[in-house]
């Protein structure tokens, strides 16, 4: 391979025209603290004739989606614009389409490989601790019919999308975050149609060997539950917190806890910061032992912990919601009471097919009491229909309960169960910035094969992203508030808001005698670069 170019030396100061610099230098740091391109170009070596590695091509790309997120199209344009050659010392017109595509693919069958070594590499080196991991999955819809997929990587299928796409296939992406600063040490690819459940156990191995020796806790949603997954993580002497669906607790059970005869958890929810005390929601939690049996003779019986947690803000939430499914259901079965013998409402069997309809779309099927009928004298239908005051009250009598499920030892208070579970939304977070400041909108490859090795390439982006989110909050605290982030007030310093204030830094090109110079930084913007650690005049 030849050798790589050396980046440009950097002063600040300088004449008029400008590129684009932004966070670039941060990337570079980052990606370069993670030898990113070290470790995927040991993985994929590349020809000695070679300019670029594989490595340095995925880091350029890693570099697009965090500074310029937009299509992958016309890369080479994006680094032209950006200062690209000064800080990554990469040409940009070798960053053509035909380039990133032979990346692509030959990163795909070193995908777990290249995953795991970085991950290693983050916890390692930015100190991680990954004794608490949470665990979810979302869904990427892609344009395209893929009707031949290459066997191995994951296929586009229908299923169940969470951008509510069901015209488009799609793939799935798993991610494991840390409790320490939600950061994305893991992901997996899946088939658009996998069911999340049968997912579990093998990103539990994953983890497992990337955690090493450690002992740490699986924290997931109700798809982690099930005997098979149990038994698997209780084997290997995983500890495990998720919510327990209805198959694992039934509504009377609910029914019957008294919120009073529960211990109050002292726990303020991140909304709740600020409030007054009688303003806040509140949490109480009780337990109880549950044997959860196997479907063979043979299978051992599992005795999990169960906790039953009631929090006053999902009961409020719970009747806000059933007063407005109820009030669009009474609103549309006036409507069909005043449209009786119309040309819409002819007959008893439209009136039923209706009101079926409504009972459905509106959720109100288990309290919907009605009675269809024709009138004998004017032969038009009749309707009469009411709420079943006591279904209505069954259901409210479980309003703000649920209950999670843990193998946890009983030297962890129900309490406790509690505060490491409600990390969970941190998961919820990374995907919100995976398809909001990483802008994963649908999109369209010519193969799965690469499909799968963009979603490596975003996750790794994902990975600096919320590394240098991390490193903001830890240089700042005590302080969880930053000035000059949001207009007028202090702000939480999230990578949407850091690399917000990045984008404002340019870089003049180098020109005959001159070298490469920095408009000085602003405030916000120095005060960024020094909490970070990264000098823009010195590419790594």
């Amino acid at each position: 391979m030849r050798a790589r170019p050396l980046p440009q030396p950097m002063v600040f100061g300088g004449p008029s025209v400008e590129k684009m610099l932004g966070a670039l230098p941060v990337v570079a740091d980052y990606c370069g603290r993670l030898d990113l391109a070290g470790i995927i170009d040991r993985a994929c070596p590349v020809r000695d004739v070679a300019i670029l590695s594989h490595g340095q091509v995925i880091e350029a790309l890693v570099a697009n989606r965090l500074t310029s997120p937009t299509p992958l199209l016309r890369v080479t344009d994006w680094a032209r614009a950006w200062a690209v050659e000064e800080v990554l010392g990469i040409d940009p017109a070798r960053l053509n389409d035909d380039r990133i595509a032979r990346a692509l693919d030959a990163i795909a069958p070193e995908l777990d490989r290249i995953v795991g070594s970085v991950g290693a590499r983050a916890i390692s080196a930015f100190g991680l601790d990954v004794s608490r991991l949470h665990w979810d999955m979302t869904s990427i819809s892609l344009y395209g019919a893929y009707e031949q997929t290459d066997p191995g990587y994951a296929a586009p299928r229908f299923g169940h999308p969470k951008d509510r796409r069901p015209d488009l296939k799609q793939v799935q992406a798993g991610l494991a975050v840390t409790g320490d600063g939600g950061i994305p040490v893991l992901h997996r690819g899946y088939d658009g149609g996998a069911g999340e459940v049968a997912q579990v156990v093998g990103a539990m191995t994953a983890l497992k060997n990337l955690a090493g020796p450690r002992d740490f806790l699986l924290v997931g949603d109700s798809k982690l539950i099930s005997y098979g997954n149990l038994h698997a993580m209780v084997t290997a002497g995983v500890r495990f917190i998720a919510p327990a669906s209805k198959l694992y607790v039934r509504a009377a059970e609910l029914a019957a806890l008294d919120p009073q005869a529960a211990t109050v958890v002292d726990y303020v929810a991140g909304r709740d910061t600020g409030k007054p005390a009688d303003r806040r929601g509140a949490w109480r939690v009780m337990e109880d032992t549950l044997s959860l049996p196997g479907k063979r003779k043979t299978d051992p019986v599992l005795r999990l912990r169960r906790v039953f947690v009631h929090s006053t803000a999902r009961a409020t939430a719970a009747m806000a919601a059933r007063a407005k499914k109820l009030d669009r259901a009474r609103g549309d079965l006036d409507r069909v009471v005043r449209g009786l013998g119309s040309r819409h409402y002819p007959s008893e069997h439209a009136v039923t097919d209706r009101v079926t309809t409504i009972a459905r779309t509106r959720r109100v099927k288990t309290y919907l009491r009605t009675q269809v009928g024709t009138d004998p004298v004017t032969g038009k239908p009749t309707l009469t229909w009411w709420f079943d005051q006591t279904a209505l009250d069954a259901e409210a009598s479980t309003d703000g309960w649920y209950a999670l499920l843990t193998n946890l030892p009983a030297t962890v208070t129900a309490a406790e169960v509690l505060t490491r579970y409600k990390g969970q939304e941190v998961v919820e977070r990374r995907y919100s910035a995976f398809k909001g400041p990483l802008a994963v909108a649908p999109m369209f490859l010519k193969t799965n094969r690469r499909i799968a090795a963009l979603l490596t390439v975003i996750c790794l982006a994902l990975l600096v992203f919320c590394l240098i989110e991390r490193a903001v909050r830890t240089a700042i605290a005590p302080e969880v508030r930053m000035a000059g982030l949001y207009p007028g007030q202090k702000a939480k310093p999230t990578g949407r808001l850091i690399f917000q204030a990045l984008s404002e830094l340019r870089l003049i090109p180098a020109t005959t005698g001159q070298p490469a110079t920095i408009p000085q930084p602003g405030p916000v913007q120095t005060r960024l670069l020094n909490l970070l650690a990264v000098d823009p005049t010195r590419p790594p």
